[in-house]
């Protein structure tokens, strides 16, 4: 599995979302209703299944599912 598709994946498990309806442009909070509880739990899965370091500040900057992914492709670099 690419690491687009594992992230797509981890974002649909957490917001309970069809991965085939998350596009780089679905906003987090508006969009997938991620609330404070379910972006904590977004966070540590990432952390946990693509073996990357999220700062509170980097995660205050995620706002769309495109951000999401930019952010983990830089960190995996």
């Amino acid at each position: 599995m690419t690491q687009a598709a594992e992230i797509l994946k981890i974002i649909g498990e957490v917001c309970r979302v069809p991965v085939e309806e998350l596009t780089p442009e679905k906003h987090l909070i508006r969009d997938l209703d991620l609330d404070s509880v379910l972006a904590l739990e977004l966070l540590m899965t990432l952390e946990d299944n693509l073996g990357v370091e999220i700062s509170e500040v980097d995660a205050a900057k995620l706002v769309t599912v495109g951000d999401v992914h930019e952010l983990i492709k830089q960190k995996s670099q």
